[in-house]
């Protein structure tokens, strides 16, 4: 199996889908944002207050470049990934893409009910949250779209939801499901 690469604006599903398609496909997930803050002992957040947006992306990009080496893996890339250096051209040489396209407002529900902290949308509520949500997706798709496919994504609020995406990525992607 080749490796299966989520991407995707922070809040999309990314590791919800990609916990549960890895649980389907027999092989490890990784999130790499986990990953980072395994290596290095620290949470994202921190490592974003501690060396800056320019420090954290080079530390991804290493980060990247490690854990996309691994073999049969599911991994969800953080939001602004694909969007720095070379990521997504690496990644599309590295395994199947897959672009997690949510609107702006099925991105705000999922952060809701998230209870991971967001350094790039802290002290944003209401409107002014999904004006930079939108913002910002609207900047990044280019980079997104660069990826091999393409699927949108509705509210994930239930596994049903999420296992029923996994099913249609795996059927976009040619991927072979196998049975439950």
């Amino acid at each position: 199996m080749q490796n299966i690469i989520l991407l995707g604006y922070m809040g999309a599903g990314k590791t919800s889908v990609g916990k549960a398609m890895a649980r389907r496909l027999g092989t490890d997930f990784y999130d790499l944002d986990w990953y980072i803050e395994y290596r290095f002992r620290q949470k994202v957040a921190d490592l974003f207050a501690s060396r800056g947006e320019d420090g954290f992306r080079k530390i991804e990009y290493n980060m990247l470049h490690e854990v996309a080496e691994f073999e049969n893996i599911v991994l969800a890339l953080g939001g602004g990934t694909p969007c720095f250096y070379d990521n997504i051209d690496y990644l599309n040489s590295k395994g199947i893409t897959v672009f997690m396209n949510a609107s702006p407002e099925i991105i705000v529900r999922h952060l809701k009910i998230s209870h991971t902290v967001r350094p790039l949308l802290q002290q944003k509520q209401g409107q002014e949250l999904l004006d930079h949500i939108s913002h910002h997706l609207e900047e990044r798709l280019p980079y997104y779209r660069k990826a091999q496919y393409e699927i949108n994504v509705d509210c994930l609020d239930t596994f049903s939801k999420i296992d029923q995406l996994v099913d249609a990525i795996l059927t976009l992607t040619g991927v072979p499901v196998p049975t439950r």
